[in-house]
This record gives C-alpha cells, structure tokens and sequence, in this order.
C-alpha cells in the first residue's frame, strides 16, 4: 500500500487504531502483528492506521498515512517528540476516537474497554515514578482534532519545550493536566514487562516472566522489546530471564 493523503473524511463516531513507525528500528513486521493482536481483541469495526515513512511489508488491511511533518532540527535525540503529530487539528481527514498504540506492545486481552473507559484524555500512568503527572505514550486515547494546543505550542516553542522536558510523554502530560483533561487508565491493564512481568531476583532464574492478572496490553521499553523476550534475552548485563513463551501466543500475524 502506497502512502498517501488522499483519504476520504471518516464518520465521527469512527473508532481507530492509530500505530506509528519511522526510521529503521522497527521492521513491518512490527505493525502486522500488531494489527493481528487488535483484530483478535478487538469487537466491532475500527479502522487501523499506521503513520509511516516506509509502507514496505506492511499489510494490506492497515491503511498506511504519511507523518505529518514537525520540521524538527536535524540531529537532535529523538526522544518521541514525532508522536506529537497526532494531535494535528486535521489528521488526513480522520474523524472520531482513536486509540495510539506504540508498535511494539503485546496485546494479551480485549481491547474493547479502552473505547468506553471514561475519560477526556487517557494515557498510562508513569510506572517509575507514579507521584508525578507524567503518563507513558506507548497507549493512550483520544478524540482527533480535539487537542491542536499540544501540537501547535510545539512547533512555536520547542526550544523552549526541549529544555523543560525530556521527551514528548512529559511535555504532553503536562499540557494536558493544567488544562484538566489527563487521565489514567486503571493500573492492571498496561503493565511494563520489564517492571511487573519478570519475577525478582533470585526466582527470575528459574521462573519465566508471566502475564500480570488483569492485563489487556504489556508495554515494552527499556531493556526487552517481545522478540527478546521471547527469546529470554535481555539488553543489560547480568540481567536474566526465562524465555516469555506466551510472547509467541500472541506476538503473530495470522
């Protein structure tokens, strides 16, 4: 499928999928699946979108759109600052709720509550330090067009932006808590494979990771992403786990 932004305005009611992939770090494979994994835990129609600058591999079901551009200097840490291009006043024409997901989550129970959780602006609450504000983009919803302030201050102060926050998550959440619109979804339903998942030590050396009770979405950053956890492998040293073989349940494309 070819990229383009010739795309028909969708009802408003319309519920979407929206995933983002750039650069090189993430091969197709990456939005196949995570297609696969929402169609499975997914009832009802919606349309997925993948936001690219390269549709090779990609499947034909995912409608595949151009990044809109935040004319970023060239050369700086990326540090997420791209995903903010989903709070475009006009996003190709889309219309209604969308729910972001980043590519490389494992989707491991329905997805159908993050549609009608309550809520202006929902993301997941920071699992490091959860006495700040600060939410975790790799999941959050949000009704398109609704919120143009974030991108559009962006672009005018991101000098400014990029010295008061680390990356695009903080910056957003910011904005969006002295407008009184950030909420959290409940605990159980994103947990952080690398925080909840593993077992602790010494028992992670012969106790597999495991899917926490209660979770829709496991969220991988840091040291893992779901091909090493499958594959027991972790990116820092003397740092141990067993093969995560239920990754492989659910991490597929059919």
């Amino acid at each position: 499928m070819s990229v383009t932004s010739d795309t028909p305005p969708s009802p408003k009611g319309e519920r979407h999928v929206i995933c983002m992939k750039w650069g090189t770090k993430y091969g197709p494979e990456y939005v196949n699946r995570l297609y696969a994994m929402v169609r499975r835990h997914l009832r009802g129609d919606f349309r997925f979108v993948c936001l690219t600058d390269d549709t090779t591999g990609i499947r034909s079901e995912v409608q595949c759109l151009p990044i809109p551009a935040l004319d970023l200097p060239a050369g700086i840490p990326e540090r997420g600052w791209t995903k903010l291009a989903t709070f475009s006043a006009d996003l190709h024409g889309l219309r209604g709720t969308a729910l972001f997901l980043d590519v490389d989550v494992v989707v491991t129970g329905s997805l159908d509550e993050f549609f009608t959780q309550p809520g202006e602006f929902l993301i997941i609450h920071d699992y490091k330090r959860p006495w700040r504000i600060t939410g975790n983009s790799s999941v959050y919803r949000f009704q398109l067009g609704a919120h143009p302030d974030v991108l559009s201050y962006f672009r005018e102060h991101f000098e400014e932006i990029r010295q008061r926050f680390r990356n695009e998550q903080a910056y957003l959440s910011d904005v969006l808590h002295r407008q009184g619109k950030l909420g959290y979804w409940p605990a159980s339903w994103c947990p952080s494979f690398k925080y909840h998942c593993i077992p602790r030590w010494p028992s992670n050396y012969w106790r597999a990771p495991f899917v926490p009770e209660g979770a829709k979405v496991v969220i991988f950053h840091g040291e893992c992403n779901p091909p090493d956890a499958l594959a027991g492998r972790r990116n820092r040293r003397f740092r141990f786990i067993q093969p995560a073989t239920w990754v492989a349940e659910h991490w597929r494309e059919d």
